[in-house]
């Protein structure tokens, strides 16, 4: 609670809230870099490189992750924009797989009072930690937790409406309800879950659409939420969805997900996490039919994380932050497939991910961790294969060492 009350007065200037809505709660790059001044707009950032070595291959790979543009207006105090452009992999080539350049964010916000606002446009909605928190110097790994990128796809935006508040009568109560464009079962991926259905404000389809809502409740150290999603994820016509016999309409063919977390963030140095989460698409078996992409029924995930500042009892380095962490996680993208898919135990992954994450001050962080994943066998006939002879060999673990750097501003 101690860094919430030190970016209030930093953000005064472009949002008129409370300390417990969207934009105070370091939710991103919403509060990373908002200093107090008078001048109405705002330039930020935050960025990320790291090396991997892949101690199985004895391979490794540099990559500057990504660097994001942050720009935020204040055009009165009631109205307010802002923006988020992200470019992954340091650039982009013609022709050849590469990097992306694309909008994270792009919303005006909308203040009714102290505690209440509506944002209008491209977001992020409130769903599991790292979709709206996502700024490097706010998670211990290099990576991102595996959880959300695979089962939740995080960073998850989309084009909608939503609003925000908290309820005066309960202190620390919060809430969000959203209503946005829904999902594309056609580009459900094996392997990769709902990712490759989002649209991301790119001509997405208005014809299904999707709701979500969350409540966020703060009480002492903790930080505990709840959030769901329901929509649809075939936005097709009435010709197109009798064609392809898949339910068609705002809400036809559609995709669930649930998730709660909690966190905690003593004053003696101990910071915990944990995250589950569980993913529903009941008509798994129409999908499959229509576009062979061995959607599953159900996927789930869940991770447990624990952590300790080493610095915390040594005066002279309070002002800076090492973390000892370790994470544990757990997930399962075939967890149930209808009788027209194929199960595959690649799919079951775990994850054990340990190191140090180095914050010499705020907004600055380095970070040196191990992964070690866990997978079952593949399925096969899933795979396409060379001849034996040129086949890569496959293995059920791989082991990884990252050393990386973060910033925010």
């Amino acid at each position: 609670m101690k860094y919430y009350k030190q970016i209030i007065t930093s953000i005064a200037f472009i949002c008129s809230t409370n300390i417990q809505s969207q934009v105070i709660t370091r939710e991103d790059s919403l509060s990373a870099g908002l200093i107090a001044k008078n001048a109405p707009t705002v330039i930020s950032g935050y960025g990320q490189a790291k090396v991997e070595y892949d101690l199985k291959n004895r391979t490794g790979v540099a990559n500057l992750t990504r660097n994001v543009l942050f720009i935020g207006h204040r055009f009165s105090n009631k109205i307010s924009f802002f923006s988020e452009m992200e470019i992954e992999d340091a650039k982009i080539v013609g022709g050849k797989p590469s990097g992306e350049i694309s909008m994270e964010q792009l919303f005006l916000k909308f203040n009714i009072n102290r505690n209440n606002y509506i944002i209008g446009g491209l977001f992020i909605p409130r769903i599991g930690i790292i979709n709206e928190n996502h700024l490097p110097t706010t998670f211990n790994s290099n990576d991102r937790p595996f959880v959300e990128q695979l089962v939740i796809p995080s960073t998850w935006r989309e084009l909608g409406i939503s609003v925000y508040g908290q309820i005066p009568k309960i202190p620390g109560l919060n809430y969000s309800a959203a209503i946005i464009n829904g999902l594309s079962c056609a580009g459900f991926e094996q392997g990769s879950g709902l990712r490759e259905g989002r649209f991301e404000g790119s001509n997405a389809s208005a014809s299904n659409l999707a709701v979500t809502g969350a409540l966020l409740y703060y009480v002492k150290h903790f930080r505990i939420q709840a959030s769901t999603y329901y929509g649809g994820s075939a936005g097709l016509s009435k010709k197109q969805g009798d064609s392809l016999h898949i339910d068609y309409g705002a809400f036809g063919t559609p995709v669930s997900l649930s998730e709660v977390n909690i966190q905690y963030n003593g004053t003696k140095g101990l910071h915990f996490k944990a995250l589950g989460t569980y993913v529903s698409i009941k008509d798994a078996d129409k999908i499959n039919l229509a576009y062979a992409n061995n959607t599953p029924s159900s996927m789930y995930g869940y991770y447990v994380e624990l952590g300790y500042n080493i610095f915390q009892a040594i005066d002279k380095l309070k002002t800076q932050s090492m973390l000892l962490f370790a994470r544990y996680e757990s997930m399962d993208l075939n967890a149930s497939v209808p009788k027209n898919g194929i199960e595959d135990g690649l799919q079951q992954k775990q994850y054990i991910v340990a190191g140090l994450h180095y914050q010499p001050l705020k907004g600055v962080s380095v970070k040196l961790d191990y992964v070690y994943r866990v997978t079952g066998e593949y399925n096969k006939a899933l795979y396409v294969t060379n001849p034996y002879a040129t086949n890569t060999p496959f293995y059920t673990n791989y082991q990884f060492i990252n050393l990386g750097i973060g910033y925010s501003f």
